[in-house]
Formats: structure tokens, sequence, C-alpha cells
């Protein structure tokens, strides 16, 4: 009796870690997703973004014919990979969380808890790292693609042309590649996954976090250039594309899903392409 009392409380002790680490990381997705709605810091918030811009005193919308390349300062700079790298964890997060959960709940089992709530964390600070590099690779990318007018000022997306069919032929190919199939196998096996790549300490929960968030970033990166198609800030391709990934990593026929996605990427570059050249 007294050890089915003692398992009772041992399992109800970690569900409820496990609601808790679920709870933070929701509160964080939360928190990033509001950040990348507001614009904090943009000319225009994601809700003007996709919506087509803000109605003057006069009613006319505002925003929306500003072509000239803006004033690259620092501080710009500094908030454009703000907005890509919180967005990144927005729609990146969530479908890492099941890794982060596992991760947290085999922590458990080591005897030093204080040590390990510090690795949960260290763990989720690599992961997101990884993504900080990719958003300080497309704020620059996206200050040169705009100062050659190959992406518009105000609708943060590539300009009509050849660019735009060119990236969904690049993209649609990507997910045929063995590269994409090593990554996306890493995403798809939290457990494999851990088990083969694990270090012990602080440091190596970090190096864990960064090697998950690199494979992590070998799966998405393709897709998540598809932002410059659509508009780096609009909704609708956020949490399009961020379903896509959550549909790629968690469900059952994620990777079938994927090559589908890749098909019509491909097809629809292709036909592109045919437009702009008989054009």
């Amino acid at each position: 009796m007294f050890g089915t009392v003692e398992l009772t409380g041992i399992e109800r002790l970690l569900r409820r870690d496990r609601m808790l680490v679920a709870a933070m990381i929701a509160v964080l997705i939360a928190l990033t997703a509001v950040y990348t709605i507001a614009g904090v810091g943009m000319e225009m918030s994601a809700l003007d973004m996709t919506f087509g811009g803000r109605m003057d005193a006069a009613g006319s919308m505002t925003g929306m014919a500003i072509e000239a390349p803006g004033d690259w300062s620092a501080g710009k700079v500094t908030l454009v990979f703000l907005m890509w790298w919180l967005m990144m964890i927005a729609m990146m997060l969530p479908s890492a969380a099941p890794m982060i959960l596992l991760y947290t709940a085999l922590l458990r089992h080591l005897p030093d808890k204080a040590a390990n709530k510090i690795r949960a964390v260290a763990f989720t600070a690599g992961y997101l790292l990884a993504w900080s590099v990719f958003s300080l690779a497309a704020t620059l990318a996206q200050w040169g693609l705009e100062n050659t007018g190959l992406v518009s000022p105000s609708k943060m997306a590539l300009t009509e042309g050849v660019a735009v069919p060119l990236l969904l032929v690049a993209a649609g190919a990507y997910q045929f590649l063995p590269l994409k199939d090593r990554c996306l196998a890493q995403c798809r096996t939290p457990a494999d996954f851990i088990a083969h790549h694990h270090r012990p300490g602080m440091f190596g929960a970090a190096q864990l976090g960064i090697r998950h968030g690199t494979f992590c970033l070998g799966c998405c990166v393709a897709l998540m250039t598809l932002l410059f198609v659509g508009g780096i800030m609009n909704l609708y391709w956020i949490s399009g594309l961020a379903a896509l990934v959550a549909l790629e990593k968690l469900a059952a026929r994620g990777r079938l899903i994927g090559r589908a996605v890749g098909a019509g990427l491909l097809g629809s570059g292709i036909v592109g392409l045919g437009i702009v050249v008989s054009s």
C-alpha cells in the first residue's frame, strides 16, 4: 500500500511539473505572438501588413505607398532582428514543445533537482539561440534585398519578377533533399534524439538545445524563406507556415505532407517562371 501511495505521489508531482513547463512554454509563445502581431518598433503592425494598412484621418490607407528603402540604422537593424527572432519563437516553439517536455521529464530522474531546472532552461535557450542565428541572417537578407529593390519596404515581400517563382522552386526542391529528411527525422523522434545526443551538465544541456535547434533549422529553413513571398509580417503566412511545420514534425504522415507541399511549391514556381519568361 505504501509503495502505491508513494508512486501515486510521484506521478502527481511529474504531472504537475509537466503542466508547469507546458504553461511556461504557452506563456512564451503568447508573449512572442503578441509582440509579432503588435509589430513593436515597426512602422506598421502585423495586422496592418496583413489587412492592408492603417486608415488616416481622411479615411484613406496609409503606409502602403512607401517604396523607397528605409534608413537602416543600428536601431532599425536591432528591431528587425527582434521581429524575426520573436516571430520564429512564436512559430517554432509549439512544434518543439514535445521535445522540451520530454527532456524536462527525463531530467526529473536525475538526483540534483535544482540543477535540473537550470538544465531545462539551458536546453530551451540553446534551441532559441539556433533560431537567433537564422534571424540575424534573415535580417541581413531583408536589408540587402530592400536596398537592391527586390523587397518592397511597404509590403515587406519580394517585388514582382523572377525572384518569387525562383524562391518557390528552391523551397519546393528543398523538401525532397536528403538533408531535409535527415533533419526532419531528428525532429520527429524526440526520445531517439535525446538518447543519441544527450550530454551531462548545464553546458551539455545547452549543446543539446543548440543541436536540436540546428536540426530544426535544417528542416524548416526553406519554408521560413517563404515569408519573403507572402510578406514577412503577413499573419496568414505566419500561421500557415507554423501549422505546416507542426504537421511535418508531429503528424503521423508528416513527411508525406511535406513532400506534397514541396510538389505544390515546385509546380507553382515553374508555372510562375513560365509566365515571367513569356511576358
